[in-house]
């Protein structure tokens, strides 16, 4: 069938562009953190940290910033109306280390109309570290345990090429099943929208960080306006780095082993959950987009197998080719995160399921549920009055 061969032979050409011509998204030895770099000047630097109901994961993750190497910073940490005795956790671990005074437990305010509430949480952690004039902020999430190098190493690439932004991609939890069909797919999709080469670009307009670990120049911050600026933001790091680049910073994110993300996703509906969150927040709600969305991502990943089936011995070769280089692609992320190489085969199963969540997204958005998150329902648009 012609129309089968014509679809096989568009799905290799995209897959060879993806792989060629897409900044080398999917090579993982590229996208690294350096490890070489010298120390970057000393710098004063405070940490932020909005939490909410964090009680189980917090421990490690206070001690973690509180011990980090050659910066002894001021670690604020925001309790968002928690209610699960994450503020006590958080001062016992200062306690252990003998600590407790270079960690502020600051209590959230309620939150205000047209804020989500992470941002709001970060903008008043903000508010109150600036009142020691650092020259950087690290922003970092409740459940990521940050490797005992991790500033010090921000410091040194953010020094090295005068970045104002620069972000870790964390090492996601991946041991149950459901992790390791669809944590490494994550982060090579998040790669493949946010390609880091054209992140580090100033010539080009894509700006991506990820938000357990971002180290941000305060003069660079107030520059572009401030947390305030993004407060209504559901992807919030992304819009961070882009609200820094379009304001004339320059911008940097990498891969790295040394911090390590302790919120697990047990079961396909945790996974599922986290996607949906934002997919369709992400497609600005365009009907339109979510329909090319899935139209795209099933040529691209889904088409190589149903190829196989075909009959048609052409278009079986061409669904090979296809499948081949996805696997040529995925494999590099497949061992990041040290799984068996036959994982790598299984990215068609993996995307068949994000599309099914980010239809789910749309569905919770059209139902007034979007972007829910912890007792919040922060897609403004649809859901305002629920926040």
């Amino acid at each position: 069938m012609p129309i089968l061969i014509l679809l096989g032979a568009l799905t290799v050409a995209i897959w060879m562009w993806l792989l060629f011509a897409h900044g080398r998204f999917w090579q993982v030895g590229v996208n690294r953190a350096p490890s070489d770099l010298p120390p970057g000047p000393q710098a004063t630097v405070a940490a932020v940290i909005p939490a909410r109901n964090e009680a189980d994961v917090i421990v490690p993750v206070v001690r973690a910033l509180l011990a980090q190497r050659d910066f002894a910073m001021p670690v604020y940490l925001v309790d968002d109306g928690s209610t699960d005795g994450t503020a006590d956790a958080a001062r016992s671990a200062a306690a252990t280390l003998d600590e407790k005074g270079r960690l502020m437990v600051l209590s959230g305010q309620s939150l205000p109309d047209g804020w989500t509430g992470k941002l709001w949480a970060v903008h008043q952690g903000i508010e109150r570290a600036m009142q020691s004039d650092p020259e950087w902020l690290l922003l970092a999430d409740a459940d990521v345990e940050q490797g005992k190098d991790t500033v010090a190493r921000l410091t040194a690439i953010a020094s090295d090429c005068g970045y104002d932004l620069v972000s870790f991609m964390v090492k996601l939890h991946c041991k149950s099943f459901a992790e390791k069909l669809l944590i490494p797919a994550f982060v090579f999709f998040f790669f493949k929208l946010y390609p880091p080469a054209w992140i580090r670009d100033p010539r080009h307009s894509t700006a991506g960080a990820a938000g357990g670990c971002i180290l941000v120049r305060s003069s660079a911050l107030a520059k572009a306006g401030g947390i305030a600026a993004i407060r209504s933001a559901l992807i919030d790091d992304c819009a961070l780095a882009a609200l820094i680049k379009r304001n004339g910073g320059k911008v940097w994110l990498g891969l790295t082993k040394q911090s390590r993300s302790l919120r697990p996703y047990d079961h396909f509906r945790d996974v599922e959950r986290m996607i949906a969150r934002t997919a369709f927040h992400q497609l600005h709600h365009s009907v339109l987009l979510l329909l090319g969305t899935v139209i795209g991502m099933s040529m691209l990943y889904l088409a190589p197998v149903l190829l196989l089936l075909s009959g048609v011995w052409q278009a079986v070769l061409l669904g090979v080719a296809a499948w081949l280089l996805m696997t040529i692609a995925y494999a590099s992320m497949v061992r990041f995160y040290r799984l068996h190489m036959l994982w790598a085969l299984t990215l068609p199963l993996a995307a068949l399921c994000y599309e099914v969540a980010t239809l789910h997204s749309a569905i919770r958005y059209w139902g007034g549920a979007g972007g829910s998150w912890k007792g919040r329902h922060q897609d403004f648009e649809k859901a305002r009055t629920n926040s």
